[in-house]
């Protein structure tokens, strides 16, 4: 495949979210990316391997349509590193990698005796990229963690909720997913800078650190104000302190659990947004920014009632006639099927997945002019490409493959 990164080979242990989303990039882009898997205890290194959502009845490590999301574009092969051979083989892989990576608990690689030191004996250039809840030093180095936890340790979770009431939590693995992002653009950095100087370098990074410097402004106002983030009237997840706005929030119209959310940037999106509602906005002193701040409670109330019997895609339709910033709640069908930016984006393309067939996927949110991302081919089925890379890459004849299998080391 051509591309950016198709100069790229990334011998990948990463799996789940926060690494498999990282590597999944790079391959998106061109990079050959190996997906190393345990052959023994089939599906264990990552629990959605089989893990729902499935695309029909079929059921089994195969099917997991979170893993095939996760994985496209990747060669799978196995490796049982409990034997020796296995251990060669792996070192002869990685002196013909550019990038290790992993997302594994604290010290598992080196354990089996593929630290940092080792890989750079391997290959002198090696970029090492390890991703896990707190990284491979400090206090909390041995702690395991998974996306939920690393947003509790960063503060995020305390971020989340409304006034009065407990924190509300993410219950989207947000870190899991924003860590991917993190890891991805450590690759592409290490692998700039190698570029530029000829070195290799590892890279160590801690979910829950990514998750901290997430908090931008609410640090900065504890640091300069000593105003802690859940005071008497904080958080209020629905309305905008940074820059100040209001109204600003997701609001309940009619039918079953839908929802608009609408902004006034300023008094004249306020003016518009009265002149939409008419007799049903709230009477009071609401010209300025500030009468409206101290309002918010009824102006909310006011705007509810005036959508309790409201089609939110007929408000949408009105507010942004008038220049309200304003968007109706979409559910993932009505985004996916329903939302023309699908179709002309290509954001969900198909890709043909060895024993599931055509499935839907994600796509990559930025159009690039001259390096355009590709991703056409599901993820790999458990060792699906041992041939290729054992054969093809490092050499070995159909009969020594054949042995590893017969020997339990692939």
């Amino acid at each position: 495949m051509d591309g950016a990164l198709s100069h790229i080979r990334i011998c990948d242990f990463s799996g789940q979210l926060a690494g498999a989303g990282a590597t999944r990039w790079m391959a998106s882009f061109g990079a050959e990316v190996i997906r190393i898997e345990d052959p023994v205890k089939q599906g264990t290194w990552d629990i959605l391997r089989g893990s729902p959502p499935f695309k029909d009845e079929r059921r089994g490590i195969e099917y997991g349509a979170g893993f095939n999301n996760h994985n496209i574009e990747k060669l799978g092969i196995t490796l049982n590193l409990r034997t020796e051979r296995a251990k060669e083989l792996l070192r002869e892989l990685v002196r013909v990698s550019d990038v290790v990576a992993e997302n594994f608990a604290a010290g598992v690689l080196e354990r089996l005796g593929f630290g940092f030191g080792e890989l750079r004996e391997l290959r002198s250039d090696i970029i090492y990229i390890s991703n896990c809840g707190f990284g491979q030093t400090g206090p909390y180095r041995d702690f395991k963690s998974w996306g939920p936890i690393a947003q509790a340790v960063s503060g995020l979770t305390h971020s989340s909720g409304h006034v009065g009431e407990e924190p509300a939590g993410w219950g989207f693995s947000y870190m899991d997913h924003t860590g991917g992002y993190y890891m991805a653009i450590g690759m592409l950095m290490a692998l700039w800078h190698r570029q530029r100087t000829g070195e290799g370098q590892w890279v160590d990074m801690s979910c829950t650190e990514a998750g901290a410097n997430l908090h931008g402004a609410d640090l900065l106002d504890w640091a300069v104000n000593g105003r802690a983030l859940r005071a008497d009237d904080r958080p209020a997840s629905n309305r905008s302190s940074s820059p100040a706005m209001a109204p600003h929030g997701v609001f309940r119209c009619a039918g079953d659990d839908n929802w608009i959310a609408i902004a006034c940037r300023d008094d004249a999106d306020w003016n518009a947004l009265v002149s939409v509602m008419a007799d049903a906005a709230p009477v009071g002193d609401h010209a300025s920014l500030i009468g409206r701040l101290a309002d918010q409670d009824r102006i909310e109330e006011a705007i509810t009632t005036w959508l309790a019997d409201r089609i939110r895609w007929d408000v949408e339709r009105d507010l942004q006639a008038v220049g309200v910033p304003a968007s109706a709640v979409r559910r993932p069908a009505e985004r996916i099927d329903g939302d023309l930016a699908t179709a002309t984006r290509n954001l969900w393309p198909t890709v043909e997945h060895a024993a599931m067939g055509g499935v839907r996927v994600d796509g990559q949110p930025a159009e690039f002019s001259k390096t355009p991302w590709s991703i056409t081919r599901g993820a790999p089925t458990l060792g699906e490409h041992n041939d290729q890379v054992y054969g093809e890459l490092l050499g070995l004849s159909a009969t020594e493959i054949d042995q590893l299998r017969a020997d339990g080391v692939i």
